[in-house]
């Protein structure tokens, strides 16, 4: 006989349960290995071992229907709600598009946006800034759409754009009418930017409709892959490079030691990400029952394998709240894992080696200037402002 699994009325998806996402996940994650969401009628895992176990098992839980999921919604439905064969077809193109020598040239741009940026940052030494409009979102939001080949008219849209779609993945409260409201008409631009011909041959977003020309994929597919590359590739390394910035100023010993080692700089991000995941959760569906422990959840379930909860798990990491670069990270799910493990990791991780390396390289401590606010939007997690003081040497 299995065991019931404990039901809560807990909104984990209300402002304030989004102002204070880190005490209500990792609260669902101590409750049980499983929790039903009454008012969602949804299965949440967040303890790391069944997260890591089932974010790879897509026969298990398939991402080809999660929950709230709406297939007329304005994020784009391609690889997130793929499972294989087609999820590896597509997958595939994105991978010959990011080969080693088209990655070097994006190297070599992103070094030199950082170093403009930085100058201009210690130009302003001392004075209080927001690490996120000032320093994270301001370099991602040029170097990512100049790497894709859109034009830069109007890219001002993608801050409200990015808001909706990580609004399309949770439920339709307050908080998803508020994102779709201030959306305005960042749709129709984004639409236009990402078309053939708008975008520069000679770019990432040009490779997505070279190879529909090769007959790899559809155009639609080309269109629909330069709409996920720029919507998942923005919000999530704006935030944890945000993430990093907060860490560096509040816990500043590791941060001495990043510029002592700046080796460590690409375990720092990504301890960055583990610390405090941009995403809460991954949406599934259960393809059969699935036993968890004592608990089964049946075929048919909508499901969230909670990223935030898992990579602070107790059970996996001795002082989950503790920033520490020197951290062994095998293991972390920030990425995802398996199939859908993210794939425009070594984009973002490219971006955060010039941007985060130039920082280190050039400011001798960063002190925080208040209290960060929280990004308001249900599954997409994180700091939409964070004050900091930069000091040079």
């Amino acid at each position: 006989m299995t065991t019931p699994i404990p039901t809560t009325g807990i909104d984990m998806f209300s402002a304030e349960s989004v102002r204070n996402a880190r005490r209500v996940d990792d609260g669902l994650r101590e409750m049980a290995p499983v929790v039903w969401l009454e008012r969602e009628n949804i299965a949440m895992l967040g303890r790391h071992e069944h997260v890591s176990k089932y974010l790879v098992d897509w026969k298990s839980f398939s991402s080809t229907s999660r929950p709230w999921h709406d297939p007329n919604s304005v994020r784009p439905e391609i690889l997130l709600t793929d499972d294989p064969p087609r999820h590896t077809q597509v997958r595939a193109v994105i991978g010959r598009a990011l080969s080693p020598k088209a990655m070097k040239e994006m190297e070599d741009r992103f070094r030199r946006e950082a170093e403009v940026l930085v100058d201009d940052l210690l130009a302003h030494a001392g004075e209080t800034i927001d690490a996120v409009s000032r320093i994270t979102a301001r370099y991602v939001h040029k170097v990512l759409p100049d790497i894709m080949g859109l034009p830069e008219e109007g890219r001002e849209a993608m801050t409200p754009f990015g808001n909706a779609v990580w609004a399309t993945m949770g439920p339709m409260n307050d908080l998803f009418h508020e994102a779709m409201a201030q959306a305005g008409n960042s749709f129709e631009w984004v639409d236009k930017a990402c078309s053939r011909d708008s975008i520069r041959p000679d770019s990432l977003g040009g490779e997505m409709y070279a190879a529909a020309d090769r007959g790899e994929i559809s155009e639609q597919d080309a269109k629909l892959l330069t709409l996920t590359i720029l919507s998942a590739g923005s919000d999530t390394t704006v935030i944890t490079m945000a993430n990093a910035l907060n860490a560096f100023a509040r816990f500043p010993e590791q941060y001495q030691i990043l510029r002592n080692d700046p080796s460590l700089l690409r375990n720092a991000f990504d301890e960055a990400l583990r610390w405090d995941s941009p995403s809460r959760m991954a949406g599934r569906i259960a393809k059969q029952d699935v036993q968890v422990d004592d608990y089964v959840i049946p075929e048919g379930t909508r499901c969230g394998l909670m990223f935030s909860a898992a990579n602070r798990d107790p059970r996996k990491w001795d002082a989950p709240e503790r920033y520490d670069i020197r951290r062994d990270l095998r293991g972390q799910v920030g990425w995802g894992q398996g199939i859908h493990m993210c794939v425009g990791k070594a984009l973002a991780q490219a971006e955060a080696d010039a941007l985060l390396g130039e920082i280190v390289r050039r400011v001798a401590r960063i002190e925080p200037a208040g209290e960060p606010e929280p990004w308001m939007t249900t599954i997409g997690h994180g700091p939409i402002k964070v004050p900091v003081r930069l000091h040079t040497a």
